[in-house]
């Protein structure tokens, strides 16, 4: 299927291990319809040839910036115009500390300078290396940038070594590049989404919350992104990484969430509400750590309701967002999940039962029902990526309609 048909690819390969795969990755490309160009620095030739490259691309590869024949006609210029994507990959170490402080010392980095085309970056080294934090700046310098970093995987290395740092395999590279010309029926449009649980403090040192681990909101904001959406992430406590091109706010308990989603409704096209928000905490937080005590065997905390997000948002009267709230049920769910539909005036609600064993808290996979007022939907267990994909399509399809 020609998914690239028409696309033009200049893959640059820099000089690490990984630059072998860079064969299949062309002849991949090239078998969905696109148009592949390669760049090589003098070290990926130490790995790879130029023949081989130039074989299975067919196209002569450029890997000179001083070349006197191609740079009568500003070649390294051209090059930069002519692409739609530049992909590097794989992106070493010494590469990305290049890119990262705008050097153009040979035409790999001069056509990163010249171009005007999307980045995608695939980084590819030692682990330890990946993890130094000069590395670590160096890739957040080129995400704030507006390069896509996509990778790396974690494995073992050819070193010998095991952790962060294999470059992603030729169709993951592959399945990437359709993605990004994938249409974006959601470009244009803004998404505010609540992730995680909530903590509600009891003293100092302890307090309530849930098993929600937040990786179903943090999938809807990485396919929202993907989609063409700019994201807002408003996050409660959890430890994962936050989706590439999503700015994160960081909250803590459901007030916080709650002025947090408050401020950014209104200036959001739509408002996704999948934390697991605590509906009540307790009405007065011990300034010092509770004590046990030998005369009592029970501890009575008084509790107050918190503000309930979704229907705040869903009841605003200026600036109000599509707004899609989730309902985590037990029994019933259907009855349950339109009861909140109706009730909070939700345009979607999604709705899940966390009492089946691998869907739901914790797990990487989720079954989904979407409800609206006059139909509704059932997304099958599949991987939260891809739940996430299809509700947010479901989403950009009730926009336009």
């Amino acid at each position: 299927m020609q998914t690239l048909a028409g696309k033009k690819i200049l893959l640059g390969i820099s000089g690490g291990i990984a630059a072998y795969k860079c064969a299949e990755l062309t002849r991949r490309l090239i078998e969905r319809g696109a148009q592949v160009q390669v760049v090589m620095t003098n070290a990926a030739k130490e790995f790879i040839t130029p023949l081989t490259m130039q074989a299975v691309s067919g196209r002569p590869v450029s890997d000179s910036l001083l070349d006197p024949a191609a740079e009568a006609s500003m070649g390294h210029i051209e090059l930069a115009k002519w692409a739609d994507l530049v992909l590097l990959a794989p992106a070493t170490a010494d590469l990305i500390a290049r890119m990262s402080a705008g050097m153009g010392n040979d035409l790999l980095t001069t056509l990163v300078l010249a171009t005007d085309s999307p980045i995608a970056v695939s980084p590819a080294m030692n682990q330890q290396m990946y993890r130094n934090i000069a590395t670590q700046e160096n890739i957040a310098t080129l995400e704030r940038r507006g390069m896509h970093i996509w990778g790396p995987a974690a494995g073992e290395q050819a070193c010998g070594d095991v952790g962060p740092g294999r470059m992603l395999e030729p169709m993951q590279l592959v399945e990437l590049c359709e993605q990004f010309f994938a249409d974006k029926p959601l470009k244009g449009q803004s998404v505010v989404i609540t992730a995680g649980p909530t903590r509600e403090a009891i003293d100092p040192v302890r307090y309530i919350s849930n098993h929600s681990s937040g990786k179903m909101g943090f999938a809807l904001a990485e396919a929202a992104n993907k989609l063409g959406a700019k994201v807002t992430l408003i996050a409660g406590p959890v430890s994962l990484a936050t989706p590439a091109g999503v700015e994160r706010i960081d909250v803590d308990s459901a007030q916080s969430m709650y002025d947090a989603a408050m401020q950014h409704a209104t200036t959001n096209d739509v408002f996704i509400g999948c934390a697991a928000v605590a509906d009540y905490r307790p009405a007065t937080v011990a300034e010092q750590k509770i004590k046990k005590t030998d005369d009592s065997d029970q501890m009575t905390i008084s509790m107050v309701k918190n503000p309930d997000i979704i229907a705040s948002v869903a009841a605003l009267t200026e600036n109000r967002p599509f707004t899609v709230g989730f309902a985590a049920e037990t029994q019933d769910v259907e009855t349950y999940a339109r009861g909140k539909l109706v009730k909070k005036k939700l345009d979607l609600i999604c709705a899940n039962d966390v009492s089946v064993e691998g869907q739901g808290f914790n797990s990487n996979d989720n079954a989904i029902t979407v409800y609206w007022h006059d139909g509704k939907q059932s997304l099958t267990l599949a991987s939260k990526q891809q739940i996430a994909h299809q509700i947010i399509m479901t989403v950009a399809e009730k926009l336009d309609a």
